[in-house]
């Protein structure tokens, strides 16, 4: 769901439902500044921020960003301290704060089951991510992107009122290096929260990942959901050497299939994802041992989501043209997944509309740690400025066609920096396969579809 794709107001829709509302948790913090700088339209936001249990840190939050009626179009927002291991103060308020603000807003006046997915590649953030999620109540943390290992050990310690850790990747590691973020709630807060620890699902495409987790987590897996090479966002690399197709996809195989007998055998629940929005899908996942399904690409672009009306409207227009396309790009991302992209004019996508983009890093999000000739840790990205990169150590090669996801997703939820000449960061779209068939969703007459009539629609044969 990118950054802040599915919002509160989506959660709560489907949450109020009947089913698990999940909060996209990527970037929170500054998701949740910038709402604040454009006005905090209806108030949501300082309504959530009031009940946060300390106070002055949710009112610093506020002042540092607030701005009645909303700061002018031309003005960029304020940026946000970019995340290191050691993370500034201000940081780990704002992205608390966030946390719990979306969650608590998802959860609002009822007794549903909301839960947040985060990445695995945007490790430094986690821990005040989780911390304040848990805060609000949270039911479910989903990860995916990479092998969460330490993730349940993090929620025990929290929820047991003790300072958590997370190991850190780092690039270029010398033997013997142990890079650690920590976060002592405690310390923080001010006081020692009382904190229910969720369910935690790892987001896995092998029975292999499956079972490390299951067996070598420091902590609990309360379960997984297998997502397959259709679905939107990051895909998991093909298993062995890298193949592209003639359209220069990565070629999946045999190898790539999931086994649900072994995954059955782990004895955990398992939720399938990628291409399951469909009438009777879910009963079939059901049949074949699962606890249910995980649909994504067409709630994306529901009444509800925070995609802007424009690209919802235009996306949904493609569909029903048969105009929509969806590429799996090799080297969009600079994680080195593969990733979703919905091909659209006037978005990141484009060749012509990537290569008029000034290449800036100013968000961080997806920077890599790495260890510098000094011992020391830096932080680089294959999206920043090549020259950059390439002083950082990074390989020119590896920077060629990588797009700056945190930009260009901010701006998919209208949330774009404005730049100096005027112009805004382009969006970039993320969306499964299905999005080729969005128009299913339409009623007659209609140019929008809202949760419900999904969730109808996946259900009706149930």
């Amino acid at each position: 769901m990118g950054v802040g794709v599915s919002g509160w107001p989506l959660a709560r829709a489907v949450s109020l439902l009947g089913q698990l509302g999940v909060v996209s948790g990527t970037g929170l913090g500054p998701v949740m500044a910038r709402r604040l700088e454009t006005g905090d339209e209806g108030g949501h936001v300082r309504r959530a921020l009031a009940h946060f249990p300390v106070p002055a840190m949710a009112q610093r939050v506020q002042a540092r960003y607030f701005v009645e009626g909303g700061k002018p179009a031309e003005k960029p927002f304020k940026l946000t301290v970019m995340p290191q291991i050691e993370l500034a103060a201000s940081l780990v308020e704002l992205t608390v704060v966030a946390n719990f603000a979306e969650v608590w807003l998802a959860k609002e006046g009822h007794d549903g089951v909301v839960g947040i997915n985060y990445l695995e590649k945007t490790q430094i953030p986690t821990l005040p991510s989780l911390l304040g999620a848990m805060l609000a109540g949270v039911d479910y943390v989903l990860m995916g992107a990479g092998i969460p290992r330490f993730i349940p050990g993090a929620l025990d310690a929290f929820a047991a009122g003790r300072a958590a850790e997370l190991r850190v990747d780092v690039e270029d590691a010398a033997p013997g290096d142990d890079h650690k973020c920590r976060l002592d709630p405690t310390a923080v807060l001010g006081m020692t929260p009382v904190l229910r620890r969720p369910n935690f699902v790892a987001i896995v495409s092998s029975v292999v990942l499956a079972t490390t987790l299951a067996r070598k987590s420091n902590g609990k897996v309360d379960g997984f959901v297998v997502e397959g090479a259709s679905a939107g966002g990051h895909n998991a690399p093909p298993r062995g050497p890298l193949k592209l197709n003639e359209l220069g996809e990565p070629v999946y195989g045999e190898r790539d299939a999931v086994d649900l007998a072994k995954l059955r055998d782990l004895g955990l629940p398992f939720w399938l994802a990628g291409g399951y929005a469909e009438p009777g899908r879910l009963a079939e996942a059901l049949a074949l041992g699962a606890a249910g399904i995980q649909v994504g690409t067409v709630f994306a672009f529901c009444a509800e989501s925070s995609i802007t009306d424009d690209i919802k409207r235009r996306t949904v227009r493609l569909s029903r043209s048969g105009g929509a396309e969806v590429f799996t790009d090799p080297q969009a991302s600079p994680t080195g997944f593969p990733f979703k992209v919905s091909r659209m004019a006037g978005t990141l996508s484009e060749a012509v509309d990537y290569d008029g983009r000034e290449r800036i890093c100013d968000l961080g999000y997806l920077r890599r740690p790495y260890r510098r000739e000094d011992g020391k840790v830096g932080y680089r990205c294959p999206a920043e400025p090549v020259a950059a990169y390439v002083a950082k150590g990074g390989v020119a090669e590896d920077a060629q066609g990588r797009r700056c996801l945190c930009n260009a997703l901010f701006a998919t939820i209208g949330l774009g920096q404005a730049l100096d000449d005027g112009r805004v960061e382009l969006p970039l779209v993320t969306a499964g396969d299905e999005v080729v068939r969005l128009a299913r969703m339409l009623k007659e007459g209609e140019e929008t579809y809202t949760a419900k009539d999904v969730l109808d629609y996946l259900l009706r044969e149930i």
